[in-house]
């Protein structure tokens, strides 16, 4: 009969000790296949270019609590029309990052939205920037929403949605094409 010869005490408690100390399993290493769990890769699909989606989009993200806010700019700060006269602006971390590094121009899926408050700090608007490849390149991109605070669009004087390619966005901002259509702060 053959017979196992019998281990010193020690060795199961190195064994123990052993496993231990690597924290007792091991993470699967990272592939092309099996990417990194990061707040980009949870994040949802970005939005198509209505203003219902855009606006679902917002709220499924929770821009307020998850963006950074505009450098610098805080909440409330002093606005000017047509936005309002006190504003918060907020940035995805993609519009973030481009504006961190003075990219120049804001990368497709960029999004910056803007709640518009009147002067007693009501939430009047929120106006919405979002830049998707293709989508408007007479404009550098830029889809424009304007939503009521319940996230209804808000509509022009002839009853026109104001979503998509809103003339009076895109003439007003056009005026800053230079700075991709962005009024406050330099990309560059």
């Amino acid at each position: 009969m053959n017979r196992i010869p019998a281990l010193p005490i020690c060795c199961p408690l190195l064994v123990l000790f052993v496993l231990a100390a690597c924290g007792g399993r091991q993470e699967p290493a990272e592939t092309p296949e099996t990417p990194a769990t990061t707040m980009e890769t949870a994040m949802p699909a970005p939005p198509d270019t209505t203003g219902a989606a855009v606006w679902a989009y917002l709220q499924e993200v929770g821009y307020r609590d998850n963006w950074a806010r505009w450098p610098g700019k805080g909440e409330l700060y002093a606005g000017q029309e047509p936005h309002g006269m006190l504003l918060t602006t907020y940035l995805n971390p993609a519009a973030r990052e481009a504006l961190t590094a003075r990219a120049g121009t804001m990368p497709p899926g960029a999004i910056i939205v803007k709640e518009n408050y009147m002067p007693d700090s009501t939430l009047a608007a929120v106006t919405v920037m979002y830049k998707v490849a293709g989508y408007n390149p007479a404009h550098n991109d830029w889809f424009f929403s304007k939503h009521l605070p319940d996230g209804t669009l808000d509509r022009s004087p002839e009853g026109m949605a104001l979503e998509g390619r809103v003339p009076g966005c895109q003439n007003c901002h056009g005026g800053r094409k230079a700075n991709d259509y962005i009024f406050t702060g330099a990309l560059r």
